[in-house]
């Protein structure tokens, strides 16, 4: 599967946006991969799932952790496809957490799967959860790499498709951008 064939099918789906948004990263964009539009159609999360379930089989991966809200659904797919414990991360007060009875045990083998990365920012909160529980991250597999292979997460990575979406930071909107409406579609405000 190509990067190219995945943008298609998020552009055929409605899942890539065009507006002013603002990213969970705080940055503003004209783009926004809204993944749940695409992964409601099982044919696109089995595919995109078995993807990356294909590139750490040989891992031997015990759990499959994502960060809520936007991970779920694949990471979920991923964990049944390498018959692995799956389970998910929260913020509780701001701060990635592991609750509802989910734990990660000593020298558990983990992949990490998210559905989009912009700077890796939820990600690298887990790999600290990973730690600090004595884990191994044997990995990280995600849909859609927004910074185009530059956020490296110093372990076995994975994405089906790398974008160079342009991002702004707060003090750098383009006036064009300005006089487009403001949304905020992330998650991270969910939790």
């Amino acid at each position: 599967m190509t990067s190219e064939k995945v943008i298609e099918i998020f552009k055929e789906t409605g899942a890539l946006l065009e507006g002013h948004f603002i990213l969970t990263s705080g940055y503003h964009s004209p783009h926004y991969f809204q993944c749940a539009k695409v992964l409601q159609y099982p044919e696109y999360n089995i595919m995109f799932s078995k993807a990356i379930a294909d590139y750490f089989r040989n891992d031997k991966i015990d759990v499959v952790i994502s960060p809520a809200v936007g991970g779920i659904v694949l990471g979920t797919e991923v964990g049944r496809l390498l018959n692995s414990r799956t389970i998910f991360a929260e913020r509780k007060n701001g701060i990635m957490t592991l609750r509802r009875g989910f734990e990660l045990l000593k020298d558990e083998n983990v992949l990490i799967c998210e559905d989009v990365v912009t700077t890796g920012g939820s990600v690298f909160e887990i790999i600290k959860l990973i730690r600090k529980y004595g884990s191994i991250l044997k990995g990280v597999g995600f849909i859609i790499d927004r910074s185009n292979g530059k956020v490296h997460f110093n372990t076995k990575q994975f994405s089906l498709a790398k974008f160079d979406v342009v991002k702004y930071s707060e003090n750098e909107i383009p006036e064009y951008l300005l006089n487009i409406p403001v949304t905020k579609p992330g998650s991270r405000t969910l939790i």
